[in-house]
This record gives structure tokens, C-alpha cells and sequence, in this order.
């Protein structure tokens, strides 16, 4: 029997203003889902980016079946969870964990939501030179993404040299 309720969050810094619970909610009453999505706020808990382990360990003793992981817990949260997609490892960044059968899973869904998305959007852009600006945890993911629509050249540009 399929599931029709959801209990899923968002673990970020400086997440209160997100759009995320609304259209995600909004989404999936649209789908016939029953689905609760919560902001996890490290800023708002007084918590660093380091405790974010914890905050997953609680989250899935709660009862949670998912979070979305966005700055600045991408990469820290890695070495907290029990598995990660191929994707995921490839990358070295987690957008998505799902909680099942006890364990937590992580997995990166910047790739193909962005290369969808600019193939749809900008079907005609030529892609033989490409300069980026950012190489964090959505970064990398968007340059692979560049790279798999036919970029022959990305040139990374991130305020941190060793990213």
C-alpha cells in the first residue's frame, strides 16, 4: 500500500525566509499527498554547521522520511549518514537524504534539476566556453551538469582558491 503522508525538513543556515514548506506542500496536496515539511535552522537553534550530524540523527528518531541539506551542511553531512547514491559520492555533496529501513541515504539531485532545466530553458545557448561563479556544494554539481549538456570548456571561479 503506498504511503499518502510525509514528514520531511530543510537543514540549512539562514533558511527562515525559504519558499520551500509552501511549495512543497502546495505540490504534493496537487499530487494527493499529505505532506508536513519543516525549516531546521541552525542559525535559529544557536547551532553550527558541525552539529549536523545530530540534527539527522534526530530527524530520523523522530520519525522524519526525508530533509532536503542546503549551505552550509552539503559536504559536512557526508560522514554522517549510511549511504550515499553514486551520484552523491561522485560529487561530494548531498542535497537529499531519505530515511529507510533505519538508515540514511544521501543523494544529489543539483545535477539533473539543473540540467533540465537550462536544456529547457536555454535549448540554444552555445556551451563552448562556460565561466561559473561558485564551486560549493551546488557548484560542483552544476559544472558536472554543464559538462554532461556539452560544455567543451568551465572555467570555475569561487571566492575560496582551494574549492
Amino acid at each position: 500500500m503506498a504511503k499518502d503522508s510525509y514528514l520531511v525538513g530543510l537543514i540549512g543556515a539562514g533558511i527562515g525566509p525559504s519558499l520551500s514548506p509552501a511549495l512543497h506542500e502546495r505540490e504534493a496536496d496537487r499530487q494527493g499527498l499529505r505532506y508536513l515539511y519543516r525549516l531546521i535552522d541552525i542559525d535559529a537553534l544557536g547551532v553550527p554547521p558541525e552539529a549536523v550530524g545530530d540534527l539527522v540523527r534526530s530527524a530520523r528518531d523522530l520519525g522524519f522520511d526525508g530533509l532536503n541539506v542546503t549551505h552550509p551542511c552539503k559536504q559536512l553531512v557526508i560522514e554522517h549518514l549510511d549511504g550515499l547514491s553514486a551520484q552523491a559520492e561522485a560529487l561530494g555533496a548531498v542535497n537529499t537524504i531519505v530515511f529507510e529501513n533505519g538508515r540514511a541515504v544521501g543523494h544529489n539531485t543539483d545535477v539533473t534539476g539543473f540540467a533540465a532545466s537550462f536544456a529547457r530553458g536555454l535549448p540554444d545557448v552555445p556551451l563552448e566556453r562556460v565561466v561559473q561563479l561558485g564551486a560549493g556544494g551546488a557548484g560542483a554539481a552544476v559544472a558536472h551538469a554543464t559538462l554532461t549538456l556539452g560544455a567543451e570548456r568551465v572555467t570555475v571561479v569561487d571566492a575560496l582558491a582551494d574549492r
